[in-house]
């Protein structure tokens, strides 16, 4: 008996306890929406605006419908709704919310009543509202403390009147932009400094002492290489007889260089002369070794012939103009492109900022 009664107090328990949870559970499921709104403002002024908040508390997956417009009563405006983003609230639920806006003209006092907000398919309804439409108090008996209406003005910045002046300065800034540029070119551009030079003309027989001083000084006269000294001997006097009587000394043989000086009627030294070059040829053409006081002799020889022979004229001085490459003068040619450009963009640039100056005083004036 004692273990039947244990198991029907046991049963009877747990009925007990499911009819509880049964009864409970639509409790708990109320309990995870919550549904309200609020109001911006409770009293207002005629024509002001005012802003009803709906928000719903509920599970992040519920299935939210708000009203699209509201049931206000007669002499309420309806202005439109604003969804507004969603926030979280507590223990992992969601708030979502929309906002009416409304409006009355009429100072009454208005009951706006309850919206239907669907939550997962059921209806939730929201608490009742109230607002006090004001009057705006007008003293009749002093009027002439209000200000009358403005006129309507006409406003005094007209685009079609500065655009002209505005399209020409953004252009002046252009060109001026455009010769600070080739200016810049022109000075990484080095100028060619190209200038005369005044060159004194030397006499033939200067030119050809000078050049017997060279051969001098480097002592070739008694060096090994005979060849090369008596070269530069003979060059040195082929010179000087060219310049000095005016026929071709340089394409000429040693033989015909003498003959053409007998015929001119000279006949200075023309003995050593002709020993000197015949040494000479010997020297260069069939390798004849000479010795150092036969080289001597030689240089005195030619030496003496300048000397009793040169024309005693005041030296000249002649202009020597340089002579330019060709990418000198390409950069020649370039920097005055560029000098030019320059001076036409300054002074555009120029004419344009008095013309804008001008625009805008005529403007402002």
């Amino acid at each position: 008996m004692k273990n039947e009664r244990y198991i029907v107090m046991r049963w009877a328990g747990t009925m007990i306890a499911m009819v509880i949870i049964f009864l409970l559970s639509p409790l708990h499921s109320l309990a995870q929406v919550k549904v309200e709104s609020r109001i911006s403002s409770m009293e207002m002024l005629i024509g002001q605006q005012v802003k009803v908040d709906v928000s719903v508390t509920c599970k992040p997956s519920a299935q939210v419908v708000f009203p699209q417009t509201a049931d206000i009563p007669q002499g309420m405006e309806f202005l439109g709704a604003i969804d507004n983003p969603d926030e979280k609230a507590a223990d992992g639920m969601l708030l979502r919310s929309r906002s009416y806006v409304f409006t009355s003209f009429d100072d009454t006092l208005y009951y706006i009543p309850p919206m239907t907000v669907s939550v997962d398919g059921k209806d939730y309804k929201t608490n009742q509202l109230a607002l006090k439409v004001l009057n705006v108090e007008i003293d009749t008996l002093h009027l002439d403390q209000y200000r009358p209406a403005h006129d309507i003005q006409q406003n005094p910045f007209l685009w079609a009147d500065w655009s002209m002046p505005f399209w020409l300065s953004v252009l002046m800034l252009v060109l001026l932009a455009a010769a600070y540029y080739l200016y810049l070119r022109l000075r990484d551009n080095k100028p060619v400094i190209a200038s005369l030079r005044i060159v004194k003309r030397l006499l033939p027989h200067q030119k050809a002492m000078k050049a017997i001083e060279d051969i001098k000084a480097e002592h070739i006269a008694s060096s090994e290489n005979p060849k090369e000294y008596y070269t530069r001997l003979t060059e040195a006097l082929r010179r000087y007889i060219e310049e000095r009587y005016g026929f071709s000394a340089m394409e000429m043989t040693s033989s015909e260089i003498i003959d053409r000086l007998i015929q001119g009627g000279d006949q200075t030294m023309l003995d050593e002369l002709r020993q000197l070059f015949e040494t000479a040829d010997l020297v260069k053409f069939a390798k004849y070794s000479t010795l150092i006081n036969e080289n001597d002799a030689n240089l005195v020889n030619a030496i003496d012939y300048i000397n009793q022979t040169k024309l005693e004229v005041p030296p000249s001085e002649a202009e020597q103009k340089p002579q330019l490459t060709a990418e000198e003068q390409r950069s020649q040619k370039s920097r005055r492109v560029l000098k030019t450009t320059i001076a036409v963009l300054s002074s555009a640039a120029t004419l344009l900022f008095c013309y804008v100056a001008y625009s805008i005083y005529q403007l402002l004036s």
